[in-house]
């Protein structure tokens, strides 16, 4: 069977406005406005082009997402907060943390965006179910896997993996279903969500400490009947293929294998490549590829090879594309011509490539959780 591609044109009409990096401007202050703000369309849409060009994407079967309806929203957020994004969105468009030290900027129509979004991981978890595809990968936006039950945060406005593992949960009557998040950020989001639930098992890897602040330690472990099915793995800053690949044979995998999830989902995003602005971490295109090859193999061992990534984060033009098509090559068993770019061939030069002691006693620190997960 072949992998599934989930794209629309709307997704790239979601309007961030303008701030600077990951915060609001402030003409009264000393933050001055970026030219656009960090989480905007090109990375998104050269990734696709670069599908297009490389001619993989003619081999990938085109899934159409469809809106997400308010009830699938609402099985994680509340009906007062999606009412206030509606509301906003047809007027002017705000922010959908509502927090002056978080910034999740929509402007008019992203609800119907929103929705859409979250709509795409539900019709790419259906198609992988259903037998018509292998795989899926969901090139999307806004992402969601810092949105919370009550607001947004950090660009996301609605959980789209969460609302796709409660679709898979409670429409398809799956028992257990596993979220792999190697978004440079705290999935905090998705940590919320399952954080006393034994049915979802959450594991982030992610920047230690980063975003959000003081979010994502070893020591949260999920809480009553949910303990021990969230697994942090909080990475040094400056970790490369070999701490990523290691974190995912010494915990990932074996707490896979503990759960035996019947569906995996990813939490994709390449902001923990190289080159992003956002990040400091130095993950090339081929640590993308080893790292989705690690969780194929552990789908085709455990819930029939059932496997979909959803789009997150990923800021660097140059890179990202390269990074999703690394991984779409892997998902889809096809290698295409795109081969020692220039920007492919800085990232896999840097030193520091190899797992180092630090990271490796993080990763240590974490691999001991594994044996919580019943």
């Amino acid at each position: 069977m072949a992998t599934g591609f989930v794209w629309h044109e709307r997704y790239m009409w979601h309007n961030t406005g303008r701030q600077a990096g990951m915060s609001w401007a402030d003409a009264a202050g000393w933050l001055e406005p970026d030219v656009r703000q960090a989480e905007n369309v090109e990375t998104k849409r050269r990734f696709r082009n670069l599908l297009e060009v490389s001619g993989l994407l003619d081999s990938l079967v085109t899934i159409r997402p469809r809106p997400a309806t308010v009830e699938e929203v609402c099985r994680f957020h509340t009906r007062e907060y999606v009412a206030r994004i509606q509301r906003e969105s047809a007027r002017y468009g705000g922010d959908a943390s509502g927090l002056d030290s978080d910034v999740a900027p929509f402007g008019r129509g992203s609800y119907e965006v929103a929705l859409l979004s979250a709509g795409g991981v539900i019709e790419a978890i259906d198609a992988v179910l259903d037998g018509r595809i292998a795989n899926a990968y969901v090139l999307n936006r806004p992402p969601g896997h810092h949105a919370v039950a009550d607001r947004g945060s950090g660009f996301c406005i609605f959980g789209n993996l969460v609302i796709g593992a409660l679709h898979a949960r409670q429409t398809r009557g799956l028992d257990r279903v596993a979220i792999v998040d190697w978004d440079v950020h705290h999935g905090n989001g998705t940590q919320a969500a399952f954080y006393a639930d034994p049915s979802v098992l959450t594991i982030s890897l992610h920047q230690d400490n980063y975003f959000p602040p003081d979010s994502g330690h070893v020591h949260e472990n999920g809480e009553g009947a949910g303990t021990g099915y969230n697994v942090n793995i909080p990475l040094p800053p400056g970790t490369a293929n070999g701490g990523y690949v290691s974190a995912f044979e010494r915990v990932v995998v074996p707490a896979l294998e503990r759960f035996r999830p019947d569906l995996i989902v990813i939490a994709s995003g390449f902001d923990a490549s190289t080159m992003d602005p956002l990040g400091r971490m130095m993950v090339s295109p081929s640590g993308y590829a080893q790292m989705t090859r690690l969780v194929m193999d552990a789908a085709d061992r455990l819930c029939g090879g059932r496997l979909v990534i959803g789009h997150e984060g990923g800021y660097s033009p140059e890179l990202v594309p390269f990074c999703g098509l690394a991984v779409l090559e892997t998902l889809s068993g096809i290698q295409t011509e795109v081969r020692d770019t220039m920007v492919q061939a800085f990232s896999e030069a840097l030193g520091g490539q190899e797992v180092q002691p630090h990271q490796a006693a993080a990763i240590a620190a974490a691999a001991a959780l594994v044996a919580r997960i019943g």
